[in-house]
């Protein structure tokens, strides 16, 4: 099976929106970290420049990753800059550590 990896970087005030378009999809796993930084829109107002986003990362199988990433566009979009990026990138394995059966000592 191929997967995908997708990384949105948002506004925190879309995060609810994002995670209840986020329900309705078949993802095998989401992650959601408060970050901080600046891309095309930057916070003057910070002595950094920086503002708070949510990145979301989302684990999917290949087919479905264009559409979760038009149902957190659609989700994020308010039409300022401040609406974030989303990037979407293959993964060659998944692993999940519940299975990982550790080698036997001789």
């Amino acid at each position: 099976m191929k997967y995908r990896k997708i990384t949105a970087i948002i506004n925190v005030n879309s995060l609810e929106a994002v995670e209840q378009a986020l329900k309705q999809e078949k993802t095998i796993e989401v992650a959601i970290t408060r970050v901080k930084g600046y891309g095309d829109y930057k916070n003057f107002y910070s002595p950094q420049w920086v503002s708070t986003q949510a990145r979301v990362e989302v684990f999917v199988l290949a087919q479905h990753a264009e559409q979760v990433a038009h149902d957190i566009m659609q989700a994020a979009h308010t039409g300022l800059d401040t609406d974030g990026v989303i990037a979407i990138l293959p993964v060659e394995t998944i692993y999940h550590v519940r299975d990982y059966v550790p080698p036997s000592n001789p």
